[in-house]
């Protein structure tokens, strides 16, 4: 009864004969327009409010007025019209509220300090957004113990394709709500419940066997799983035929008590999910009992891509019970092993299996000290010709494997040694080796510059083998001099440049007025910039208010200290 007072009071403001208009201020607006403009000049009021037009059930103005004599079911119909219209406004009012703009396929509510209360009334909204392929309510602390007053209006929306609750503070009762909602929703592709620490400790069993086969993703990052949440995501991983991406990353007690269940449990259900081409255990406490019990399970992941067993330390002398089997994986293209302390045994063990990879694209084996002294040996062993990323910070170079990267160099996108003072002085043995329109990111932080080595960088920059270049890091390289700066940015050649990183350490200071003036002058040369990062350098006011300026006009970020702690006392007075 409630609804159809509701229609008949949007029905008496659209016609003008009600003395009061029940809807939200928008709806006025709209109502004024439609009395004011002709029936052969309106254009449909949907598409007035970013509302596609291919939107099933809800008929533009022209036809719906060129319906209007075609029998009894006419005036349904325009009540249909009626209610979908006003809800389509509330809906963009409520997402205005919120600084959002209105999407009929896409719902964005990240970061938007939604309340239990914001909540309710987006539930109450979804029968109006049909059309909704996306949902993302993700770092909305304040709505944990509430979901269920959304899931129980996803019926409304049964074609949602992706769903988003990242960092929401949900707990068992959420979790539980959601699982009892997925029959309503069985087009999802993409969950995500990462950063939800009340997911872990039992929770996850809300979800086991709720989730579609039609599952493409699953991500539970930072979610506190133990041991027996492992063994619930191996019986959901079991049923999910489809699933391409797990991630459950940042979840150290994951692999807690391999001998007694667990994580064996889930390593063994893997070989059941052969769609996999991409699994996440960054820093999930492996070991290398985790790894005897996963390479079991590889020989039957032939569509494996992307493998991330990156900062876990505790791995370290135990990667041989993984390469065993890792040649089975014929098509990775990724493999991470960044911060893992890795042995020089772990990857003499990994340079006899790289051969067998031959569809091997990243390899991150960075922050491994051992791994500076066997890049020699690295190099030789992978398919250089289809390699786009070698990252090698932190790794100790040695002379020998500086110069031995240098013959991987050509065919790399990304060049990173950043933390490596072999680099120092002798820049110029790689960046001769680069290729033009190559290379986008160049990452040379604290490696100990001169200022002969900029100086060769701007060259190759002026000869256009940077012209691709989208992300340029040269902090903490505080011996390089003025004239290394200036002629960095005299030049040119940069043009495709997003992001730009020269910041001193946070111990040192320097003035930046003799190279300022170069960069001012190269920025109408740089249209794509982004991100300008220059911390611990000073300028007066003047130069501080130019550069500013400058880059506000193009919303580029500035990285700058701030004023305080640039300019002397005599400085920061106003001038008389």
């Amino acid at each position: 009864m409630t609804a159809n007072k509701e229609t008949q009071n949007g029905q008496r403001g659209r016609d003008g004969s009600g003395s009061r208009w029940r809807g939200s201020p928008l709806d006025a607006i709209m109502n004024q327009i439609r009395r004011k403009r002709t029936a052969s000049d309106r254009k449909p009021l949907g598409r007035f409010l970013s509302w596609t037009s291919d939107r099933p059930g809800i008929p533009e103005d022209g036809e719906s007025e060129m319906k209007e004599d075609r029998g009894p079911s006419s005036g349904f119909a325009a009540s249909v019209e009626s209610q979908l219209d006003v809800g389509w406004g509330r809906v963009c009012v409520f997402l205005q509220r919120l600084g959002k703009k209105a999407d009929s396929r896409s719902l964005s509510l990240a970061h938007c300090d939604l309340t239990a209360t914001d909540l309710l009334e987006l539930a109450t909204l979804l029968q109006f957004l049909p059309q909704v392929e996306e949902m993302d309510v993700s770092w909305n602390e304040l709505i944990g113990g509430c979901l269920a007053a959304l899931t129980t209006h996803l019926r409304h929306v049964a074609g949602v394709r992706t769903l988003r609750l990242c960092s929401c503070r949900l707990n068992a009762d959420d979790i539980a709500a959601l699982g009892e909602s997925l029959d309503c929703i069985s087009a999802l592709e993409i969950l995500d419940l990462s950063w939800n620490s009340g997911v872990g400790g039992g929770a996850l069993h809300g979800l086991l066997g709720k989730l579609h086969p039609s599952l493409r993703e699953l991500h539970l990052v930072a979610c506190r799983l133990n041991v027996a949440d492992a063994t619930a995501l191996g019986g959901m991983v079991a049923a999910l035929p489809r699933l391409c991406v797990l991630d459950v990353s940042c979840n150290d007690e994951l692999t807690q008590e391999v001998d007694s269940g667990g994580f064996r449990e889930l390593a063994a259900s893997l070989s059941h999910a052969t769609s996999l081409t991409s699994l996440r255990l960054q820093a999930c406490g492996l070991t290398a009992d985790s790894l005897d019990a996963l390479g079991g399970s590889l020989r039957y992941l032939p569509s494996m891509r992307e493998l991330d067993l990156s900062c876990n330390k505790l791995l370290a002398g135990g990667l041989s019970h993984l390469t065993f089997h890792l040649s089975h994986v014929t098509h990775l293209e990724c493999l991470d092993l960044h911060l893992c302390c890795l042995t020089r045994g772990d990857l003499e063990a990994l340079i006899q299996v790289l051969p067998s990879l031959t569809a091997l694209m990243e390899l991150n084996v960075s922050s491994n000290k051992e791994a500076g002294g066997v890049v020699h040996l690295l190099v030789s062993a992978l398919p250089l010709m289809q390699m786009r990323r070698l990252p090698l910070n932190s790794c100790y170079l040695s002379n020998e494997s500086f110069t031995a990267l240098a013959l991987a160099v050509p065919y790399l996108h990304s060049v990173d040694v950043s933390w490596c003072k072999a680099v120092g002085g002798r820049l110029a043995l790689l960046l001769d080796a680069l290729q033009p329109s190559v290379i986008t990111e160049l990452r040379l932080s604290s490696c100990e510059l001169t200022t002969d080595d900029v100086q060769h960088l701007a060259a190759v920059c002026r000869r256009g083998c940077l012209s691709s270049l989208r992300a340029l890091d040269l902090s903490y390289n505080s011996s390089v001099g003025d004239a290394g700066w200036c002629a960095l940015f005299a030049a040119g050649g940069l043009g495709s440049l997003e992001d730009v990183d020269v910041s001193l350490r946070p111990s040192a200071s320097a003035p930046c007025s003799a190279w300022l003036p170069a960069l001012l002058r190269a920025l109408p040369q740089t249209p794509a910039l982004a991100r300008l990062a220059m911390q611990r350098w000073t300028a007066g006011s003047q130069e501080r208010q130019q550069l500013s300026y400058c880059l506000r006009k193009r919303s580029v970020l500035l990285e700058w200290d701030p004023v305080s702690n640039q300019e002397s006392p005599e400085e920061s007075q106003p001038e008389e």
